[in-house]
């Protein structure tokens, strides 16, 4: 934060600038840099939220970071509660698999080097598990960093991205990072409206995504519909599937019937890109590791502007192995399964709705404002998500963690919903 003087005189270098690079760069649809005039008892002063925010990108100065789930160690520290669970973050409550341990461990000693830039063992690895040849793979630090690649090489300044309501809140991030224009789709029963969005997309459309299934509503799209629907997308325009949650929403004891795998129609679509994870299911969101899946043209592009390194060694060590430990990840699918009868048998008894799922997530409607929930949760040491920036202000969206943790979660919102 910086202070300047003259507040009342009414002008300043800085304030000049703003004006002048606001009325000049700023497109309709980005916020405008933001000056506060504060009153002190000893004199007037300007307060300038950042001075460098007047050389910025358009779309950088209006930009909101993305929010994740509150920490552990911060809600200890704001409230002084020790015993917390959290089940805000869609993680695995299994982690990482015993084989990923003990790779992880002999891992140590090399840390001094850099990892391998092209991370050729991950990649033949995804290459016989898809059925696809390496040059059409794209690693990432986590799958969010693909999805930013394929906006850099395709988005232009005043271009068009698609995205339905209530989508990950990645997209109009890395939309509005590019300075281009975010075209939402209304959804329908919380879910992605493909008719809707194909009513939408236009000469300026750049870049489709497609969340199957979607983050936080846990919605999910049957393998017909979407197909017709990418088979009408001009070729012009890149479709980006993103499975994050793929290893859940294909159990069929979720219920998702026709649930597909949009990987193997990539010989089909070529401006198709999939993407997944190995945050989820595989135990692995402290690392940071994702990947993409698509013609070998396309992933030619994207891994132009892959930073050198972007996933490091620990990541590709510990993907590697937990690719190959299936057993682990069908423990957590059952696991998912079990609690997710659990969590919603008994909201449904409180009385309260829930969007059905197949991700390993729940959004729950608490019947009114959730965002007092959710703090009165915090003061019972439970963190779960609230989803208002997703426009779901009743909601809140929890992660099914290990019985126990969500049997403490019921309890709590039990007792928070009796106030």
């Amino acid at each position: 934060m910086v202070v300047s003087s003259t507040c009342r005189s009414g002008f300043s270098r800085d304030n000049y600038l703003k004006q002048r690079f606001a009325a000049k760069a700023a497109p309709t649809g980005f916020s405008a840099p933001v000056t506060q005039c504060s009153k002190n008892k000893s004199r007037n002063r300007e307060v300038t939220m950042n001075r460098f925010e007047p050389w910025a990108t358009p779309g950088v100065r209006g930009l909101q970071p993305y929010q994740p789930g509150k920490p552990i160690d911060e809600l200890r520290r704001e409230y002084g509660v020790s015993d917390i669970v959290k089940l805000a973050s869609n993680e695995n409550p299994l982690g990482p698999s015993l084989r990923v341990r003990e790779v992880l461990a002999a891992e140590f000693a090399g840390l001094a080097r850099y990892p391998d830039g092209n991370g050729f063992a991950l990649k033949q690895a995804l290459s016989e598990r898809h059925r696809v040849d390496m040059a059409q793979i794209t690693l990432g630090n986590g799958s969010s960093d693909v999805l930013e690649f394929v906006v850099r090489v395709f988005v232009q300044p005043g271009d068009e991205v698609l995205f339905s309501e209530h989508a990950f809140a990645m997209y109009p991030i890395v939309t509005q990072a590019a300075s281009a224009q975010a075209v939402v789709a209304p959804a329908h029963d919380w879910g992605h409206d493909l008719e809707a969005m194909q009513a939408l997309i236009s000469e300026r459309t750049r870049v489709i995504f497609i969340a199957n299934p979607n983050n936080p509503t846990g919605t999910w799209l049957q393998g017909d519909e979407l197909q017709t629907f990418i088979a009408a997308v001009p070729e012009r325009v890149i479709v980006v599937v993103d499975e994050a949650y793929f290893e859940y929403a294909s159990d069929p004891a979720l219920g998702a019937a026709g649930y597909p795998d949009a990987s193997r129609w990539l010989d089909r679509f070529p401006n198709l890109v999939v993407t997944r994870t190995f945050s989820k299911a595989y135990g692995l969101a402290g690392l940071r590791v994702g990947y993409s899946l698509s013609h070998p043209d396309m992933a030619n592009l994207l891994n132009r502007i892959r930073p050198p390194f972007n996933v490091n060694s620990l990541a590709l060590t510990a993907a590697e192995a937990a690719l190959a430990d299936e057993a682990h990840v069908q423990q957590a699918v059952h696991l998912n399964v079990e609690e997710m009868a659990r969590v919603t048998d008994a909201v449904t008894e409180m009385g309260l709705e829930f969007i059905p799922s197949v991700g390993n997530f729940v959004s729950i409607d608490v019947g009114g404002d959730a965002a007092s929930v959710y703090d009165a949760l915090l003061h019972e040491g439970v963190i779960v998500r609230p989803v208002a920036n997703y426009g779901m202000p009743r909601h809140l969206r929890v992660t099914l963690g290990l019985a126990a943790e969500n049997e403490r979660f019921l309890a709590a919102l039990r007792k928070v919903l009796k106030k």
